[in-house]
This record gives C-alpha cells, sequence and structure tokens, in this order.
C-alpha cells in the first residue's frame, strides 16, 4: 500500500499565520510590528519554503550551514570552540532608515578621528579643557609613546564599530564604540552566508544590499595608505586561542591577507618583513588584533611575548601601517561617551545624529553628585574597563541591585577614586522574532555596525552588521549583555542592488597560479600536522596488531611471546606507555588502554590533540572538512578494537584529503614531506626489530601488517613467508607506498620543489642529507640490510628533520642573520 504524506502547508498562508501568533503576543516597539509588512511576509514565506511546519528544523539548517562555512568562537578559559549561534530569522530594515543610521556612524567616525588626532597631536582639547587631562592620561588605553608620531596615510582610524540600541518608540542611539580591533566583520558576512543559503531567494525579493562593497573598501583603503603600489598586507593575530580567532581566519581568507601571528614578524632597519621559507618578505599593512599594549615590547609592555620588537619604530618611519593605530582604543572608555555630545557641537558644528545614552563621568564633582542621588535609578560601572574595587562585579550594575554592605562600599570608593566610575542611564530594547523550540518568540537585540574608510579617504558602512539576541525576555541592555543568539542584518529597498562581489570576473584574463607567500610558521605546523597524524596511525597499527593476535585472539593463533615482547617494546619506546609487568591478557589489555587513551602520555589521544592543536591554528588554509575531521572527538566505543577500528578510518579519511583534495602547494609539500619523514623512521624501527637475520614467521607477519603489505606480500610470493622478500617489500621496493624506499624518493622530490637561498646550483644541507639517505637506501640489498645500517638511516633521519627545521621554520633572530636570506 503506498505511503501517504502530509501536505506541505502553503508558505503564504503559513507565514501569515506566524506573524499574527507573533503579534498577538508581543508588545508594541517590536521591529516586526513597526517594521514593512511586505517585507516580512516575503522573509517568512522563504523560511516557510525552508521549514515547512517546524521552525526548529530551519534553525537546524542554518546552523548547519554555518558549520559548514567553519564559523566558531570561544569563551575565554574554555580549551574548545563553540559553534556559532545563527538565528534563521535575519533582522530586517527599510533603506531609508538605513541612510539615516549610516549617516550617524560616519558623522561619529569622523568625529573620533578629530579627537584622537589631537589627543596624540597638538592637544588642544584639553588645553582649553574641553576634555578633562585625567579622562586621558589615566586611561590604560592611552598610549604616551604613541604622542607626537604621525600615523602612515595619515589617519588613524580606517576601520570602527559601533554597538547600537533601539528603544521601544523606534530611536537608535549608542552603546559603545570600538576602535582597538573591531571584531565581527567576519561574523557579520558568515551570517549571511549561512542565511543566503537558507533563504536563497531573498536577496532577489527585497534587494538586500551586499556586504562586499565595504570589505573592497576596507582593502583598497589599507592598500592605498602604503609606500608601494602593490603593498602586501596581513591581518595580525594573537593565535588561535583567541576568542574570534575562527572570524580573524575567515576574514583573511576572504581578503586574501596573510593571517600572521607577532613570531611571523621580524622589524629590520625600520622595515617589517614575513618569515618565510623564501625569505624575509616586506609587508606594507597589518589589520592587527593583537591588543596594542602587546604590540611591541621596546615600545610597550616589556613583557609581551606576542608582539614584535621594532614594529613601532617602522611605524613611526611611516614604513607599516597599523590599523588602528596604537592608542586610538583610549575613546573606547565609557567615561568619554559623557563628553562626545559636546565635543561633536564644538569640532563639527552640529549635534551627534546617533546619540549616546546618557552618561556621567563621575570624576567631575556634578557628575559624581548626580550619580550618588539617582543611584537607584542608574547603572553604575567602570569608566575605563577594569573594575574598581567598589563594584560587586564586572562591567554595567544597576544601582538599584547594590544594597548594604555593597552600597557602602561603593559609596566609600566613589569618595576615594570617583574617576574610575561612570552611570548610565538605564536602557530599554526594541525585541526580534527568534526561533526557539518550535515557535517564535520576541527577545531584545543590539546591533553592531561597521564602518571602513576606502581608497578615497571617505568611510563605507557595511549595510547591516549583526544583530546580537538575548536569552530572555528582558529588554533592559545592560541585563542582555552579549547575547546568545546572533542574526543577520537585512538592509532592503526598492532599488535593484547589483552584485558586486570580491571575487574577480568570471571573464577575468588574470591568472595566477602561484599560491603566495608561506610564513615559516605555517610551513613548520604543516610538517607536524603530516608527522603528528602519521605517528598517530603507526602507534595505531602497533597496538590493532597487538589487541588483534594476542589480547583479542579468540580461537585464533596467537603471536609468540617473543613478538608480542618486541611489540610491547616498540610501543613503550615512543613513550606511549610504561613497560607491562607482565605479557598476560590483562596487563597487556591495561597497556593498550594507556597507549590509547591516557592523556599525559604519548598516546594516540594525546597525538591526536597536537594534530587538533595545528589544525585549528591554521584553519585559514586547511578545508572544513578537514578540520572537522582533526577537531572530532575520541571515539568512546565500548571495546578497544572497535575504538581503534574508528580511528584507523578517520586517518584513512584525513590521508584522502590531504592526498586529493588539498593543492600541490609549498604547504602540501611540507604537510606530505613530514608524513614521509615519520613513516620511513617508523618503518626503519620495525624492520629492525622484526626484519633482522633470525626472525620468526610471527615477527615477519608482524612487521608486515605495520607495513600494511600483508596483501601485497601474499599477492606476490605464494610459497609462504621467508624473511629476505618480506624485508625487501617493506623497505626497499620504491613502488610500496609504504617501504621506506618510497618515502626517501618522496622527501628528495620535495625538497628539490622548495626554495633555496642561493642561486648558486649546489644542495643546501637538507637537499645533500636526503640525498645520501636515498643513495643508501636505492644501493642497499635486502639481504645485506642489517641493523647496523637501519640504525645509521634513523640517525640521519633525524638530521634531515633538524636540517629542514633550521633552514625553514623559524629558529629565534636566526632567519635575520642567514648567509643569502633575500629581503623583498
Amino acid at each position: 500500500m503506498a505511503t501517504t504524506h502530509a501536505p506541505l502547508p502553503d508558505p503564504t498562508a503559513y507565514a501569515r499565520r506566524l506573524i499574527d501568533e507573533y503579534r498577538a503576543t508581543t508588545r508594541a516597539g517590536d521591529v516586526l510590528c513597526d517594521g514593512d509588512p511586505a517585507a516580512w511576509a516575503a522573509m517568512f514565506e522563504e523560511l516557510a519554503a525552508v521549514a515547512s511546519d517546524d521552525l526548529g528544523h530551519a534553525r537546524a539548517r542554518v546552523q548547519r550551514h554555518a558549520a559548514d562555512i567553519g564559523t566558531g568562537f570561544r569563551i575565554i578559559g574554555e580549551a574548545d570552540e563553540r559553534p556559532w549561534p545563527v538565528s534563521p530569522v535575519p533582522l530586517l530594515i527599510e533603506s531609508g532608515e538605513w541612510a539615516d543610521i549610516a549617516r550617524g556612524i560616519v558623522q561619529r567616525a569622523d568625529l573620533m578621528e578629530t579627537i584622537v588626532t589631537d589627543l596624540y597631536g597638538p592637544g588642544r582639547l584639553v588645553e582649553r579643557g574641553l576634555i578633562p587631562a585625567a579622562l586621558v592620561t589615566g586611561s590604560p588605553f592611552f598610549l604616551r609613546p604613541m604622542v607626537g608620531l604621525e600615523p602612515p596615510g595619515g589617519h588613524h582610524l580606517q576601520c570602527i564599530a559601533v554597538d547600537l540600541g533601539r528603544g521601544p518608540t523606534g530611536e537608535w542611539r549608542v552603546l559603545a564604540d570600538h576602535l582597538r580591533s573591531p571584531t565581527g566583520a567576519g561574523y557579520a558576512l558568515e551570517n549571511r552566508l549561512a542565511v543566503s543559503r537558507t533563504l536563497g531567494g531573498l536577496q532577489d525579493r527585497l534587494n538586500v544590499q551586499r556586504h562586499a562593497p565595504f570589505f573592497a573598501a576596507f582593502r583598497e583603503g589599507l592598500a592605498a595608505m602604503c609606500k608601494r603600489t602593490d603593498p602586501r598586507l596581513g591581518l595580525l593575530t594573537p593565535g588561535r586561542f583567541n576568542p574570534s580567532y575562527p572570524e580573524q581566519a575567515h576574514l583573511a581568507r576572504y581578503l586574501g591577507m596573510l593571517l600572521v601571528e607577532g613570531a611571523d614578524l621580524a622589524a629590520l632597519e625600520d622595515m617589517v618583513y614575513v618569515r618565510t621559507i623564501g625569505g624575509l618578505k616586506r609587508i606594507d599593512a597589518l589589520w592587527r588584533r593583537v591588543d596594542p599594549r602587546m604590540l611591541d615590547p621596546l615600545a610597550f609592555d616589556s613583557h609581551s611575548e606576542i608582539g614584535v620588537p621594532g614594529l613601532i619604530d617602522a611605524y613611526a618611519a611611516g614604513n607599516v601601517v597599523l590599523s588602528n593605530a596604537p592608542g586610538a582604543a583610549v575613546l573606547e572608555s565609557p567615561a568619554f561617551a559623557a563628553f562626545l555630545p559636546a565635543l561633536a557641537t564644538r569640532l563639527l558644528g552640529q549635534s551627534l545624529h546617533l546619540p549616546n545614552i546618557a552618561t556621567w563621568w563621575c570624576g567631575q564633582d556634578a557628575a559624581r553628585a548626580t550619580v550618588v542621588e539617582d543611584l537607584g535609578a542608574l547603572m553604575i560601572g567602570p569608566a575605563f574597563g577594569a573594575t574598581p574595587l567598589g563594584l560587586p562585579g564586572a562591567g554595567m550594575v544597576a544601582g538599584a541591585d547594590i544594597t548594604g554592605e555593597a552600597r557602602t562600599a561603593l559609596l566609600a570608593d566613589l569618595v576615594r577614586r570617583p574617576q574610575d566610575y561612570v552611570g548610565q542611564e538605564i536602557v530599554r530594547l526594541s525585541t526580534m522574532p527568534v526561533v526557539v523550540d518550535d515557535a517564535l518568540v520576541a527577545r531584545p537585540f543590539t546591533l553592531r555596525v561597521f564602518a571602513a574608510r576606502g581608497a578615497d579617504g571617505r568611510w563605507t558602512v557595511m549595510p547591516g552588521g549583526f544583530a546580537r539576541i538575548g536569552e530572555h525576555p528582558d529588554a533592559r541592555a545592560a541585563v542582555m549583555g552579549e547575547g546568545i543568539w546572533s542574526a543577520d542584518v537585512v538592509v532592503h529597498g526598492p532599488d535593484v542592488v547589483p552584485p558586486v562581489t570580491l571575487l574577480p570576473d568570471s571573464e577575468s584574463l588574470h591568472i595566477r597560479r602561484n599560491p603566495g607567500t608561506l610564513p615559516s610558521r605555517v610551513a613548520d605546523n604543516f610538517f607536524w600536522l603530516g608527522r603528528y597524524l602519521e605517528r598517530g596511525e603507526a602507534l595505531l597499527a602497533a597496538i590493532r596488531v597487538m589487541l588483534g593476535n594476542s589480547i583479542d585472539a579468540g580461537g585464533g593463533a596467537a603471536l609468540a611471546p617473543a613478538t608480542v615482547g618486541r611489540l610491547v617494546g616498540l610501543i613503550a619506546g615512543g613513550g606511549a606507555a610504561a613497560h607491562p609487568p607482565s605479557l598476560g591478557r590483562a596487563d597487556l589489555k591495561d597497556f593498550a588502554r594507556t597507549a590509547m587513551e591516557a592523556p599525559d602520555w604519548h598516546s594516540v589521544a594525546a597525538i591526536n590533540a597536537h594534530a587538533r592543536s595545528i589544525g585549528d591554528g591554521s584553519r585559514d588554509r586547511l578545508s572544513a572538512d578537514m578540520v572537522r575531521l582533526l577537531d572530532a572527538p575520541f571515539p568512546t566505543h565500548r571495546g578497544m578494537l572497535d575504538r581503534a577500528g574508528s580511528l584507523q578510518r578517520r586517518y584513512a579519511a584525513i590521508a584522502g584529503l590531504s592526498a586529493e583534495h588539498m593543492g600541490r602547494t609549498a604547504s602540501w609539500r611540507f604537510h606530505d614531506l613530514g608524513r614521509r619523514l615519520e613513516r620511513a623512521t617508523a618503518m626503519v624501527r620495525a624492520t629492525r626489530l622484526f626484519g633482522m637475520s633470525g626472525a620468526s614467521a610471527d615477527d615477519l607477519s608482524t612487521l608486515l601488517d605495520l607495513a600494511d603489505s600483508q596483501i601485497s606480500y601474499r599477492q606476490r610470493y605464494l610459497t609462504g613467508i621467508a624473511r629476505v622478500p618480506v624485508v625487501d617489500l617493506v623497505a626497499l621496493d620504491p613502488g610500496n607506498p609504504r617501504a621506506i624506499a618510497f618515502q626517501t624518493a618522496c622527501i628528495v622530490e620535495h625538497l628539490k620543489h622548495l626554495p633555496v637561498l642561493s642561486d648558486d646550483g649546489m644542495d643546501e644541507p637538507q637537499q645533500a642529507e636526503a640525498t645520501k639517505i636515498h643513495a643508501i637506501v636505492s644501493t642497499t640489498t635486502a639481504a645485506s640490510l642489517n641493523a647496523d645500517v637501519l640504525g645509521d638511516l634513523e640517525r640521519r633521519l633525524g638530521t634531515l628533520s633538524e636540517a629542514i627545521a633550521r633552514r625553514y621554520f623559524l629558529q629565534g633572530a636566526e632567519p635575520l642573520r642567514a648567509v643569502g636570506l633575500t629581503l623583498a
């Protein structure tokens, strides 16, 4: 009998029902209730086409698209990333309303540029009393070494972010400014990608304004400030443990910037260079995400280990652009909001188009008296970011919630250090629809907007930004905090939007096969990613042989104790576990469990963690599938053999991705070079243990298992197992991808294609050593291959690894002194 399915709901009727049900339970002031009914109806019709009658399905789908893009973030103190939470329901803003917002953002950016230029220049605003001196010099974000330095290109600010709140009556007000290292533009882009893949028809139905012109303007503006006509641009990151590292990696890839850390850079003779596998390459501009106080240990915090010594000297010489200029964050202090309205009138001759929330800096007597008198009706918080002694918690706190001893302590500290505090009005926010379970509910939101300076010096505002949505219905901005969901912000209007993109025109004649500069740190990471993956796979193979042929050999023939003892020695020799008390079944099980899972040994789990760490720090160059495989949790199957099998399949998948999906760039060569070195070393050790004169049949069978060559051997030799043919297959056969000879041939080939420093045509040390190793393997016979030859090969492979590291990877200041190192 044919199966019948319930008919899918009509999208138009379903959208109308969603809107009616939502409006019936929502107070006035919600963006849906106040917005364009036709636009919201179109959006919900697109959503209905995806969700059918299950809004939870739509939420899961947009979240899946975000995961495919690789979007994530990290909470400070947590080891693992969290998925970026995206709502399937975007915030809709009509283009006319958005034009007013953009006008206010541009005005604010110009005002900020004028103020910061004066604070680090002539200082007239302080001199005339328009800004209290203590507000500047008392701020931890004011960097005295920057006073008097003219920023390259003539501007301190190239990119800013502003947090806005919409009141219940529809007015927009500024909640906070972000100048130090404005974060979130990448998340706005990723939100747009995830939502557009979910609601595919929304772009054309609503004429949605695009983000690409903003990013193009920012890149062109940054390049225009550089001295060279074809500048090299980089995004300076604190590293993978930074909360927004995934966003930084995505932005670097999207904008075509090098993602660099402080250790990748070197300042030399007032120039800044990237340490690459081809020498030092000059870099002209850095979009920094590093705290400005950590940028240069010679200029700011001498304890910084993530900065670049001499960077500020290069900046002062005009040879490197830093976006934004160090010290601009002085205007982020909440206390500055108290003075911006008057400064706008004085400096621009007009009031703020986007007003601040009312703020009182307690460093002034009248303002402090107002805050103390109206404490119960205000928010009270730190003036400069750091929590003062009198506050019970970090951030803004409702004065009405501070009672008893806490209130007494606050009032006392307001007398001792009033300059550490600000009071602000309590802001109530509009709400927007969000999917909770399978229903639409109203939640408060804030909007982060971005502006970038273009090549002509004028500001371009990203049409939309991203919204943060509160977890609870409480509409107070301070209670909402950072929010729990984010939403795409769609600016729509009647005019058709041209399909602007940062991607090249499909008919472009410009072709580039060079993938670009490879920093030494990245080469190092890919090399060790290959080594760790191969090391984990080799250790897993040894554990599986031991598990399958001794511990869990139910009815089949078990390995001889001598062979098991050699397997145990191979595993223990690599530091995966301590030698077991005996070769009994129970002791071997405990030994195998330690070698598989123990985090304080060089176990499979520990090796996987190292590989995962490298993958997390290389996501700008790895596919999302590769990162997901590396990030996958350790298997929890009940049996160890099942866990080992699951891991083996994961290793195979990763190897397949690297072999078939990675372009044959220098990154891939270092990755495969690491694999080949590690596999050659593992096979040398295995052959020395199980393939020498006097080896038993169990020893030889184990060697074939470790080399994954049982089938190959049986196809060639039908008369049984013999030592010399086994050794030839696993060590010297250049056609066996597991053989030592195959690895050494690949190593020589990789090193031949990697850059050299001199042009005399002579081999560098790493190339010469690889050639010697391959020559030894190629001229040795299986009958003459003994422990001494294998021991020499293992030592030479170690020497080769050190030579590769010395030539291509970071070695402190050594690359700055290397003979033949070019500066480009």
